[in-house]
């Protein structure tokens, strides 16, 4: 990402040059930064795991799509379009023409090397600051491996204790022929389908 403003706008402001640009912006803090266009790998496995998904939860009442979408995290203020969002149950929006969403149940970004750090952290600290979401997916593309984070509420009986706040169990899959599962969702996904097609530097990675 690139900064595309220097002065501080407000939120209205952004939305307002949002809805008029060609290109997608990320916004927190006043600041507007321009999304680049990803890789065609990075693009494939974002299609196929969208896909999957889809396919599997076109009967479940449940919504995929894609980069185009918006977000807000309320909590903290920042609009994204993360490369995959679900929605189970009814999609709610911060305004009237359905473009920021606050209610996705699972999120997804697939790594690149100007990302990696930001998707895995700051990222990431944005995403556990909304109530709704209870999976956070970082998928490869340069490398078959999945990394399932799942929401563990306080309370719930792997984590129970006084005060015990909630966290995130990481589930990491990099096997070619294994499987991902989804607990949010009620299904799991073939590694293999969200890599289909995707061809790696080194012959030994291929799926």
């Amino acid at each position: 990402m690139s900064t595309a403003e220097h002065r501080r706008l407000t939120p209205a402001e952004y939305l307002a040059i949002e809805a008029a640009s060609e290109i997608r912006h990320e916004f927190h803090d006043g600041e507007m930064f321009a999304m680049s266009g990803g890789s065609y790998w990075h693009n494939l496995v974002k299609d196929n795991f969208a896909r999957s998904l889809g396919n599997r939860l076109a009967a479940r009442g449940c919504t995929v799509v894609t980069s185009d979408q918006r977000v807000k995290v309320d909590a903290t203020g920042l609009y994204t379009y993360p490369d995959v969002v679900v929605f189970c149950g009814k999609p709610t929006f911060e305004d009237d023409i359905h473009y920021s969403a606050t209610n996705p149940l699972l999120l997804a970004e697939v790594l690149s090397d100007s990302t990696e750090k930001y998707d895995r952290g700051v990222k990431f600290g944005h995403y556990r600051q909304l109530p709704s979401v209870e999976e956070y997916v970082v998928l490869a593309q340069d490398r078959v491996s999945i990394e399932r984070y799942r929401r563990q509420r306080p309370g719930q009986a792997q984590i129970s204790g006084p005060g015990r706040p909630e966290s995130w169990i990481l589930t990491a899959v990099t096997d070619p022929e294994g499987t991902i599962d989804f607990e949010s969702l009620g299904i799991s996904v073939p590694v293999a389908e969200i890599y289909a097609g995707v061809e790696f530097s080194s012959p030994s990675r291929r799926p």
